[in-house]
C-alpha cells in the first residue's frame, strides 16, 4: 500500500484536524513556498526480518530476538529481556496499516518524507529497538555492529536527506569505543546509546553513565564530534504493566519517563565539565517534563549541597541549555513552556515516521494544532533548524 492509496479510517480521522495556519508568515505546507524548513529528529527504519539471522556471528545466532507462532495461530515478539509481546499487526487496517509496512525502501521514504514536507530526517532502529534487551554487552554490541553496517549499506547515498543512527550498546565499554571510532570514519552523524549501560531493572551494582568508568567512552565520542541520542523504551523493558490500561501506563511510565535518568545523569555529575563538547538529545521523549526537569535538578543541587558530590561549576540546568536536546511529535504543554522558560533553543519535532506515536502523514495538521502560539523564529528553529544545528544537516534556503 503507497501513500496514494491512503484510506483514513475512522480513529484516525481526528490527525486531519487543525486551525489552519492563518497569520503565519510561513507554513509547514508542502507547496508553500516559504515553507519552513523542517527536520524530523525522530524517523524509523524498518529493517529486514531476517537482518540479524543472517548477519550476526554464528556464535549468537539462537539468542537474536525472533517472532513465534504458538499453536493458537498468535504471533509473539521474544527476546532475551522483554517479557513475551503480542503482535497485532494482521489486525490493522488503513492508516494504522500502512505505517506498519512504510519505510523499508529509501525512494519510498523520500516520497513518504516529501508528502510530509520533510527536508531532513534522522533515523532510528524499529526492530533493532530490542538489541539492547540482554545484559550481555558482547550480545549487544554484536547486533548494534550488524544493524550499523546494513543501515550505512541502505542509507550511506541518502545521508544529505536520510541520515541512520550509529547504535551503540554501552554495557561493553571496550566494544563502544572501537564502534564510535568506526562509525566515524564512515561519516555517521550521530550515535544512539540506551538510556541505561546495563540492561534490566536498575541495580546499584551496575555502572551508570555518572560514573568515571565511561570517560574513555565520552572521550571518545568528544573526538568524534558526533552527538549522542537516548531513545525511548531503551536501558529496560517498557512492558512493565499488563491489564487494565497496561498500555497507556506501558508507554508513559515505562518507555517515556525512563528517558529522564540519562539526562540526570549527565548534568549533575560532572560529566560535561570534563568533555565540554558532548551534546545530547532524548528522542520520543517529549518535551513537558524538561522545564520541571531543570527546576528539580537545581532545587537538589542547592539544597541537598552536603551531599552532592562533586561540585559543579554550573547548576544541573546549565548544562541541559548548554548542551542537552529533546524530541517531541505532539506535546502542546511543552510547547506552551518552550519560549517563556527560554528553551525554544534546545528542542526539536520529530514525526516519528512511520509509528503509530508519531504525525505522519498528516504532520502539517500536527503542527498547526500545536504550534500556532510560538513566534515565527521559535517555529523555525523547532521545526528544523536546531536538529540541523545538532546533526549538522545543510539548511535550504
Amino acid at each position: 500500500m503507497s501513500t496514494s492509496e491512503l484510506t483514513i479510517n475512522e480513529p484516525n480521522l481526528w490527525r486531519t484536524k487543525t486551525p489552519g495556519h492563518a497569520g503565519w508568515p510561513r507554513s509547514a505546507r508542502v507547496g508553500d513556498p516559504r515553507k519552513y524548513f523542517i527536520v524530523s529528529a525522530d524517523a524509523h527504519a524498518n529493517e529486514p526480518a531476517d537482518l540479524w539471522a543472517t548477519r550476526i556471528d554464528a556464535k549468537y545466532r539462537e539468542r537474536i530476538p525472533r517472532v513465534i507462532v504458538d499453536a493458537n495461530g498468535v504471533k509473539w515478539r521474544v527476546s532475551e529481556g522483554h517479557r513475551p509481546d503480542r503482535l497485532r499487526t494482521d489486525e490493522l487496517e488503513g492508516e494504522d496499516r500502512l505505517r506498519q509496512l512504510a519505510g523499508a525502501e529509501p525512494e519510498q521514504r523520500l516520497r513518504d518524507m516529501d508528502r510530509d514536507g520533510i527536508d531532513a530526517e534522522v533515523i532510528f532502529p524499529n526492530k533493532g529497538l530490542s538489541m539492547w534487551a540482554t545484559p550481555d554487552g558482547a550480545f549487544a554490541m554484536a547486533q548494534c555492529r550488524v544493524y550499523n553496517e546494513w543501515a550505512w549499506e541502505v542509507f550511506a547515498s541518502y545521508n544529505h536527506r536520510m541520515s541512520p543512527a550509529a547504535a551503540i550498546a554501552t554495557a561493553d565499554l571496550e566494544g563502544s569505543i572501537a564502534e564510535v571510532q568506526r562509525v566515524a570514519k564512515l561519516g555517521f552523524r550521530l550515535l544512539t546509546l540506551p538510556c541505561k549501560p546495563v540492561w534490566g531493572a536498575h541495580d546499584v551494582d551496575h555502572p551508570n553513565y555518572n560514573l568515571p568508568v565511561f570517560d574513555p567512552l565520552w572521550a571518545a565520542i568528544q573526538d568524534a564530534n558526533l552527538p549522542i541520542t537516548f531513545h525511548v523504551s531503551t536501558g529496560r523493558d517498557p512492558r512493565a504493566s499488563r491489564g487494565n490500561g497496561g498500555a497507556v501506563i506501558n508507554y508513559v511510565s515505562h518507555s517515556l519517563s525512563p528517558t529522564i535518568e540519562p539526562v540526570a545523569n549527565l548534568c549533575a555529575s560532572g560529566v560535561l565539565s570534563r568533555f565540554p563538547r558532548l551534546r545530547f538529545a532524548t528522542i520520543e521523549a517529549g518535551i513537558g517534563w524538561v522545564a520541571w526537569l531543570l527546576d528539580a535538578m537545581d532545587e537538589a543541587y542547592k539544597k541537598h549541597h552536603f551531599w552532592v558530590r562533586p561540585k559543579l561549576a554550573k547548576l544541573p540546568s546549565e548544562y541541559f541549555r548548554e548542551h542537552g536536546f529533546a524530541s517531541f511529535q505532539e506535546d502542546p504543554a511543552g510547547l506552551g513552556l518552550a519560549e517563556t522558560t527560554g528553551l525554544v533553543d534546545n528542542f526539536m519535532w520529530g514525526n516519528d515516521y512511520p509509528h503509530h506515536e508519531g504525525t505522519w502523514p498528516h504532520s502539517a495538521e500536527a503542527i498547526e494544532r500545536t504550534m500556532g502560539h510560538l513566534s515565527d523564529a521559535g517555529r523555525a528553529k523547532v521545526l528544523g533548524l536546531n536538529a540541523a544545528r545538532l546533526f549538522g544537516f545543510t539548511v535550504r534556503d
